[in-house]
């Protein structure tokens, strides 16, 4: 198999991701967003992951990507079914996973081209976190 280095112009680049924000394309972001390979990002105005609501997710299921990958803080969380309803019944997955773990697979499979959401929570109630 022919290994190519990805178009880094043509999608959302992470460069790095730690517990307090992201880096993308050069720039880091502290709030919660919206990224997808190809399109711009996006202000997500969810500030934690209990304040989640089934229409926060309605900016998910429009953009129509195979699957979005949903990092719920410092912390694996998992969103319960009667919010996620509008995503399955559009046959779009949702993965939940700590922001690092969730910023590592968008990584994975947007250089592989696949149509992918990433959503990331940064929950402003536990910037301070201690990490025990």
């Amino acid at each position: 198999m022919k290994l190519q280095p990805a178009d880094q112009n043509s999608f959302q680049h992470l460069t790095a991701c730690d517990d307090n924000s992201v880096t993308i394309n050069g720039m880091v972001h502290e709030k919660s967003l919206i990224v997808m390979p190809h399109v711009g990002l996006a202000a997500w105005p969810v500030t934690s992951f209990d304040a989640l609501t089934a229409s926060d997710l309605m900016p998910l299921a429009e953009a129509a990507p195979d699957v979005v990958l949903l990092g719920t803080g410092r912390r694996q969380r998992f969103v319960r079914p009667e919010l996620t309803a509008t995503l399955f019944e559009r046959r779009i997955g949702i993965e939940c996973m700590d922001n690092r773990a969730a910023c590592r697979t968008y990584h994975l499979l947007s250089t592989e081209g696949r149509k992918v959401a990433l959503a990331l929570i940064f929950d402003a109630e536990t910037s301070d976190y201690s990490g025990v």
